[in-house]
């Protein structure tokens, strides 16, 4: 036996390298490079293997020149039986060890692995031709790291130190995978969000493989992470676009030390200077297809419940004891919106001071919601006990809330509300900013008795602060959301960007100065009915680097710097500064009503005042993707306009970028009222030419906006109006092979889509084209017109002064009749041509020199092929294309 033991490998190392190359040739997809390849007993005693060194494999398309396993060795189990009688060498065992596995998927759930081109099993042990065949019984993976990227899941997984043993009839199409793995540290994301970070796992399982159905069955499978301890059990199976899953994960009658443990490693640094008892139970269920393509997301269910919870951190006077918590989430279809949240209590108490209650939740948008909280807690302790490493705090909290009903501000409805919230010289003071916010004190309470928004009523008498010795004073009473009464004061300094600092961190930028001195008291009734004189709104507030967000607009509003001036309905700004965007903006003027808007739930912001910017992006205000780096966008919805304003406002700009189009030294009178915006006498310069325009656009939706405007140029380069403007390269399709000066003076109107582009069939619209001086090169229609009279004066005519009238409906344009000369013939032309290029023209050229006697002539076919036939022949009208409203 140890003779043989030697000398098996020296006898056939030259035939076993040989057939796996051949094997290799035949087997895989991917690119396999070794520099040298030894056959032993005694590198995994006691089977024969085959070592390759320098290993790289690359993997399947369309990932060949990305590497998919890196190895200094590689080694495969060989079946002696086959390699000294058979034909066939058969590999059995996989070790590998202190490699680099790279898994990529491709955002059209395109893998890298797929690179072992199975073949038929009968084939492959009849053929002469197959010299090695894979028969896996076992896989050994150690000291290994394994990345999988995939980005239709948008899922990262890094495991480190990556040790796995797997055995079983792998060969066969169903088969039970027992598994053993340990891995030293493992980071799993999903999304944006971060699940797992440098976690520990070790793992038994029992997976039942089906390679028929290409499904995933978990048996009897353990894991553990960090401390805690995991059941696993369900099934995966694998679809042609997706995904199939029935999973859960599991850990009943667990400690709450042990679940701790397998937090983000913050948590666990803390767990190591906290004394935390009890005893939890953890469910995560998942069940239903994936299909990313089709918008199909399986069902969500998460359950966790701690009793008997105790948290005392160092040396702590007093501990949060007693600790119960009982949640149980569902999300169907993982939509948020169908959210069924029911934590049905939460409870800890802390020395004498307690938190307690209830909440019932369905929905996110627009939830429905039923909850009670009370509390009655000593920051101070709370602190303490929990040992939050980055915040102090002290004062005192009392809660009593009771809420019940559903919370949609679209619908003016409101839960019946009845709460009660105090603080008490509160401090805080956290490990990003030297200086705590002192001095904290807070008395609210908000009602509402009948669930809308008419009964809604907040009061805060008051909420004060000091920061940076600099005191914040608010005292507001809201009343009737509906119609709002309102009697507020606020007085003091913020720097936004210090307070930031306090909660957050310094590299985070974020900056702004509010400085006020207000008092606003009255009521949108008295707005409505101009009863000024009762209203008391006077003082100025101060704003500098301040971002606002609306939900009309894709990017914030950044005030840089402006003074806003109340004096009874009336707030005035003089030399406000601003940007969206790229777009710079300045203003002057006033707004009215803006207490009313703010507060109320149909309050109308009126005002007027005039913009300038010296460069203005119009495609950031589309509510679409975020713009790019050369200021476009690629897709994404219309332009929003606020239905609630009544604005009239001069606007000035220098450049003005609209999708594709550069205009200049543009001018125009803006008005905005109940969502439709208007443009009067609006002046602009492009490619060269000064451009007039009215138009008024109104959206509905994100997605669909309604467009009617006409517009005036005078004296413009059709070359470069072709060569610059999209719209007219797709209207006027025949000045793709002309030269000259033209005039328009049109009016058209119809329907934009998501892109803003408009959907032709539904433009209807009239207007005049005028042709100063035009040479008309390589137009096909002219040219079949020359070949068809066996003359060729009529190709690549000159126009001059000729005015061309047409309308446009249901996608085709008429042209009414028109009149030219040209090198003695008198043409004359009237017809129908499509915006996709069909024709249909009548024609009478006038034979020189006067044209009396004329040749009738009809034009067919496309603008790409027309079709010439000489007399007076009837000809069929071209098909319209009725726009139907969606």
């Amino acid at each position: 036996m140890l003779i043989l033991l030697f000398l098996i490998p020296a006898l056939f190392p030259g035939k076993v390298v040989e057939k796996l190359k051949g094997w290799a040739n035949e087997s895989l997809n991917g690119e396999l490079d070794f520099s040298r390849a030894g056959l032993s007993f005694f590198n995994h005693f006691p089977s024969l293997t085959v070592t390759l060194y320098d290993v790289s494999l690359k993997g399947s398309a369309p990932f060949k020149k990305d590497t998919l396993v890196a190895a200094d060795e590689i080694a495969l189990g060989i079946n002696v039986g086959s390699l000294i009688f058979g034909r066939q060498i058969h590999i059995d065992k996989i070790f590998l060890s202190d490699a680099r596995i790279s898994v990529l998927v491709n955002e059209a759930g395109e893998a890298n692995y797929n690179v072992y081109a199975a073949t038929d099993k009968k084939a492959n042990t009849t053929s002469d031709s197959a010299v090695a065949s894979l028969r896996l019984e076992k896989i050994s993976i150690s000291n290994t790291r394994v990345t999988y990227s995939d980005r239709s899941l948008k899922l990262l997984l890094d495991a480190r130190g990556f040790n796995y043993t797997g055995s079983g009839d792998l060969d066969k199409s169903l088969f039970d995978l027992e598994s053993r793995a340990r891995i030293d540290s493992i980071s799993f994301s999903l999304g944006e969000e971060a699940y797992l970070i440098d976690k520990q796992i070790k793992a038994n399982l029992v997976t039942r493989i089906n390679t028929d159905a290409f499904s995933l069955i978990f048996r009897k499978n353990r894991l553990k992470i960090n401390q805690l301890s995991l059941g696993f059990k369900g099934q995966v199976d694998f679809l042609e676009n997706g995904y199939g899953l029935d999973l859960e994960m599991s850990a009943l009658n667990s400690s709450l030390h042990d679940l701790i443990t397998a937090f983000p490693p913050q948590y666990v640094n803390w767990l190591s200077k906290t004394k935390v008892k009890g005893i939890t139970d953890l469910m995560i269920a998942m069940k239903g297809k994936y299909i990313a393509s089709a918008h199909t997301f399986p069902d969500l269910d998460a359950k966790i419940k701690i009793r008997d919870g105790y948290v005392k951190h160092a040396d702590a006077p007093f501990p949060a004891a007693d600790i119960y918590l009982d949640l149980k989430a569902n999300m169907p279809a993982t939509n948020p919106d169908s959210l069924k949240l029911n934590l049905d209590s939460v409870f800890f108490h802390i020395d004498r001071g307690y938190f307690a209650g209830h909440l019932n939740a369905i929905g996110v948008a627009r939830p429905q919601i039923s909850t009670v909280l009370k509390a009655q807690i000593d920051l101070g302790k709370l602190d303490e006990a929990f040992g939050f490493s980055t915040l102090d705090c002290k004062g005192k909290i009392d809660l009593n809330l009771r809420a019940n009903g559903r919370y949609d501000l679209l619908n003016k409805r409101f839960p019946v509300t009845d709460a009660d919230i105090r603080i008490s010289d509160a401090n805080i003071k956290t490990a990003y900013y030297p200086h705590p916010i002192a001095n904290i004190n807070m008395q609210a309470a908000i009602k509402n008795t009948l669930g809308d928004l008419s009964s809604l009523n907040v009061k805060v008498d008051p909420f004060s602060f000091q920061f940076e010795e600099k005191p914040f004073f608010v005292r507001a009473s809201l009343k009737d959301f509906d119609h709002i009464v309102y009697d507020m004061e606020m007085k003091g300094e913020i720097d936004v960007a210090k307070i930031y600092e306090v909660f957050a961190r310094k590299d985070l930028a974020l900056k702004g100065y509010i400085d006020a001195d207000l008092k606003l008291q009255g009521s949108a009734a008295d707005v409505a009915e101009r009863r000024y004189e009762r209203l008391n709104n006077k003082g100025e507030l101060k704003l500098k680097d301040i971002s606002i967000n609306s939900a009309y607009f894709p990017l914030p509003f950044v005030i840089r710097e402006g003074a806003f001036r109340f004096d009874q309905d009336k707030m005035s700004f003089d030399d406000f500064s601003g940007a969206y965007g790229q777009s710079d903006l300045k203003m002057n003027g006033y707004l009215q009503h803006v207490i009313d808007y703010v507060f109320s739930s149909g309050g109308v912001l009126k005002g007027q005042f005039s913009v300038h910017a010296d460069h203005l992006n119009v495609n950031e205000f589309m509510s679409s993707t975020p713009v790019d780096s050369s200021g476009k966008t690629a897709s994404g919805g219309v332009a929003l306009i606020p239905p609630l304003y009544d604005l009239s406002l001069k606007a000035s700009a220098g450049n003005v970028l609209f999708k594709d189009l550069h205009l200049q030294n543009l001018a125009t009178n803006v008005s905005v009222n109940k969502g439709k915006l208007s443009l009067k006498e609006t002046g602009f310069d492009i490619i060269g030419c000064k451009v007039r325009m009215d138009m008024e656009y109104a959206n509905e939706g994100s997605s669909k906006a309604l467009f009617d405007y006409r517009i005036r140029a005078d004296n413009f380069d059709i070359r470069k109006a072709y060569d610059t403007i999209k719209i007219f390269r797709e209207l006027v399709s025949a000045a793709a092979n002309a030269e000259g000066i033209v005039s328009v003076d049109y009016s058209l109107k119809g329907t934009l889509d998501s892109s803003m582009s408009p959907v032709y069939p539904s433009l209807t619209g009239s207007g005049t084209l005028s042709l100063q001086d035009v040479k008309v090169k390589g137009l096909k229609m002219f040219s079949a017109i020359s070949r068809k009279i066996a003359n060729d004066s009529i190709n690549n005519p000159n126009l001059r002064k000729v005015n061309i009238r047409s309308r446009i409906k249901n996608n085709v344009i008429t042209v009414d009749r028109f009149r030219f000369k040209v090198f003695g013939f008198r043409p004359r032309i009237e017809g129908q041509t499509s915006l996709d290029g069909r024709l249909n023209l009548k024609m009478r050229l006038g034979l020189p020199p006067l044209g009396i006697i004329g040749i009738p002539i009809t034009v067919t076919g496309s603008s790409d092929d027309p079709v010439v036939r000489l007399g007076k022949k009837n000809s069929e009208e071209i098909e319209e294309t009725e726009y139907i409203e969606e």
